[in-house]
């Protein structure tokens, strides 16, 4: 019943800059924390950002806090994760999920999107 789009995956160079989207179909958007995670290779998944509900509260990973940005803009049932300065160790699937609250644990969110995979070269 909840279906979470991702896009904005791709190839880029070290330093440079991507952002991906997460598009929700749900009524009740607005009312639902999101986070995003990512998982490389050989990896378990590990948080990397959250947001509340009002968008008034973000929690970063410590390996990319000053490097990227999450936003929402409920209007348009949309969460971003804006990520510049990118390094090769960045390289990974990410993943968006819903949840009640922007926990950094798997265990908080109940639907996750398909992944998109984000590739940084040296």
């Amino acid at each position: 019943q909840v279906q979470l789009r991702e896009s904005g995956g791709g190839l880029v160079q070290a330093g440079g800059s991507l952002s991906l989207s997460c598009v929700a179909s749900s009524r009740t958007f607005s009312s639902y924390a999101f986070g995003w995670f990512r998982q490389a290779p050989g990896k378990e998944r590990e948080f990397v950002a959250g947001i509340s509900w009002t968008g008034g509260y973000t929690d970063y990973a410590a390996s990319v806090k000053g490097r990227f940005t999450v936003s929402r803009d409920n209007a348009k049932n949309t969460v971003y994760l804006q990520m510049n300065s990118l390094k090769p160790e960045d390289t990974a699937v990410y993943y968006c999920a819903q949840g009640v609250r922007a926990f950094n644990t798997t265990r908080a969110y109940d639907y996750w999107g398909q992944g998109t995979q984000v590739t940084v070269s040296s």
